[in-house]
C-alpha cells in the first residue's frame, strides 16, 4: 500500500476529482454542476458546501473510505502571489480565499474543500503550483507603464510538471536545466524555466491568440475600440477573453473542427490556424532570449499539443533553438497528486502560507 492522495480541481461548471495510490491513478471523475445550479450562488465561495458534499457522496457511494487517505490536495486559487511548489492549507489561506481573493474564480474552492475533507480524514491538505505562482525576475516585471507592472499568470501546474518529466527523461535534475514551455489549450501561455524557477512568462493576454482569447493586440487600436461607443466594458472583456481568437475568426473553439475545415479546403481556416502556430513560435523565440539562448529543450503541452498539424508548424520554426519535446494533455490531476507525493516522500518541503 502506498500513499493515497485525493486531488480536487474545481472548474466553472464541474469539479474534477482523482484518487492516486502513489503514482497509480485509481480513478478520475468529473462531477458536473448544471448552470442553473451554479447561478444560485452570489459568490464562488458560496458553492463550497454543495461541491464538498458531492465529492463526499461520490466517495461513499463508490466504496472509497476517506480514512484511508494520506493527504488531500486542491487546486491553488486566487491568492496574493505565492512561490512554486507545495503549501500546507491553513486558516490564513482559507480566510483569504473565502473573504478577499484576488478575483472570483472556481479554483478558489480547491483549498477550502481539500482542507475540510482532510480534517475529516485527519490528514494534511495542500495546494501545489497555484495559478498565482510568481517567481519572475525583477527585470521581467517592467512593462513600460509604471501603473501596469507585469505579473506571472501562466499554466504553472502543467508546465512545471512536464518540465520535470523532460528533465527526468534526459537523466538530469529540473533544477539544472533551462526550458521554454508552451501550454496550448483553450488559453495559450508560455513560460521560461531557468534552473528550477519560472523567471518570465507570456500570459494569455500578451502573447499568441488561442481558441478563446485574442492574445496580444495593437494597444492604440484597442483603446480606440474601447472608446468608440460601440461596446460596453463587459463586451470588450469578452472580445479579449471568451469571444476572441479562433472563435472570433472561425466561430468555433474546437481545434479539431478547424482542422476538418482545412482538410475540406477552407483557406481562411488554414491561415488563421497557422497564424496561431506562428505566434506561438514567436513567443518561444522571445523567451529563449531570457536565458541567452541556452535552452535545453522546448516543450509543447496542453490539449492542442495532440494536433500533429499544429505541432509540426511550431516545430518547423523553433527546432533550430533546441530539441522539441511534445507532451500533450492538461495533466492537472496527475500534477497535483505527484507534487503532493513528493512532499509526503520528503523529496520536497511544503511551505506554510502567511499573508
Amino acid at each position: 500500500m502506498g500513499y493515497k492522495i485525493l486531488a480536487i480541481n474545481p472548474g466553472s461548471t464541474s469539479t474534477k476529482i482523482a484518487l492516486y495510490d502513489d503514482e497509480k491513478e485509481i480513478f478520475t471523475k468529473t462531477l458536473e454542476h448544471p448552470i442553473d445550479e451554479i447561478e444560485k450562488y452570489d459568490k464562488t465561495i458560496d458553492q463550497f458546501e454543495m461541491r464538498k458534499d458531492l465529492i463526499i457522496s461520490f466517495l461513499k457511494e463508490n466504496g472509497y473510505d476517506i480514512d484511508d487517505l494520506s493527504a488531500v490536495v486542491g487546486r491553488g486559487g486566487m491568492l496574493p502571489t505565492v512561490k512554486s511548489g507545495a503549501y500546507t492549507v491553513n486558516e490564513a489561506m482559507i480566510d483569504v480565499l473565502s473573504n478577499r481573493p484576488v478575483m472570483e474564480h472556481a479554483s478558489n474552492l480547491g483549498a477550502p474543500i481539500a482542507y475540510e475533507i482532510a480534517k475529516m480524514a485527519r490528514v494534511k491538505a495542500y495546494i501545489y503550483d497555484s495559478v498565482r505562482t510568481d517567481e519572475l525576475k525583477d527585470i521581467a516585471r517592467i512593462s513600460g507603464m509604471p501603473d501596469i507592472p507585469r505579473t506571472s499568470t501562466s499554466h504553472v501546474l502543467n508546465t512545471r510538471a512536464t518540465a520535470m518529466k523532460v528533465a527526468k527523461k534526459y537523466g538530469k535534475r529540473y533544477q539544472d536545466m533551462n526550458f521554454v514551455v508552451a501550454h496550448l489549450g483553450g488559453g495559450i501561455s508560455l513560460n521560461v524555466h531557468e534552473k528550477g524557477r519560472i523567471v518570465d512568462i507570456i500570459s494569455d493576454d500578451e502573447g499568441p491568440f488561442s481558441p478563446e482569447s485574442a492574445g496580444r493586440v495593437p494597444c492604440r487600436e484597442l483603446i480606440n475600440l474601447c472608446f468608440s461607443g460601440k461596446y460596453d466594458k463587459k463586451t470588450m472583456q469578452k472580445k479579449l477573453r471568451g469571444n476572441g481568437g479562433l472563435r472570433a475568426y472561425l466561430n468555433t473553439v474546437d481545434a479539431r473542427e478547424v482542422e476538418k475545415m482545412i482538410k475540406d479546403g477552407d483557406e481562411k481556416a488554414r491561415i488563421i490556424y497557422e497564424a496561431m502556430a506562428y505566434q506561438v513560435a514567436k513567443g518561444i523565440g522571445e523567451l529563449a532570449t531570457v536565458v541567452d539562448g541556452e535552452v535545453d529543450a522546448i516543450i509543447l503541452t496542453g490539449g492542442i499539443a495532440y494536433s500533429h498539424m499544429m505541432v509540426s508548424w511550431i516545430k518547423k520554426r523553433v527546432k533550430f533553438l533546441a530539441p522539441v519535446e511534445v507532451m500533450p494533455g492538461e495533466n492537472e490531476m496527475e500534477s497535483l497528486a505527484y507534487g503532493t507525493l513528493r512532499v509526503l516522500k520528503g523529496e520536497e518541503a511544503a511551505r506554510e502560507y502567511t499573508e
